[in-house]
């Protein structure tokens, strides 16, 4: 099992329209998420920016969360979330989630 963490800024307007979209999360992200072997999925908020932390159990972790960027459901689903976000100043060309470093942990 892999854990990964990211970053990402959730834009102050539209924290309501977040947090709205995550309490009635849609069971085809879910699906997806689950298909591509991620658990244990969590999306934490505190002062405008979003920390999201998940295990992953596959074989191969790009092929897998491309997978997720093919569903459907999924793309539509952040047709409406991609709107109240915006990366990282520190973020790369291209990055949406910005990949946050492990520098501890504890079983």
């Amino acid at each position: 099992m892999q854990r990964f963490a990211a970053v990402i800024r959730l834009k102050p307007e539209k924290e309501e329209e977040y947090r709205r979209l995550h309490a009635d999360c849609w069971p085809g992200v879910q699906a997806a998420l689950k298909r591509a072997h991620i658990a244990n999925y969590s999306i934490f908020l505190r002062d405008g920016l979003l920390f999201s932390y998940l295990e992953y159990s596959g074989e191969n972790y790009a092929e897998d969360t491309a997978a997720i960027a093919d569903d459907p459901v999924s793309r539509a689903w952040w047709a409406l979330t991609d709107p109240c976000q915006q990366p990282l100043d520190s973020a790369a060309d291209g990055e949406w989630w910005a990949p946050a470093e492990e520098v501890f942990h504890l079983d």
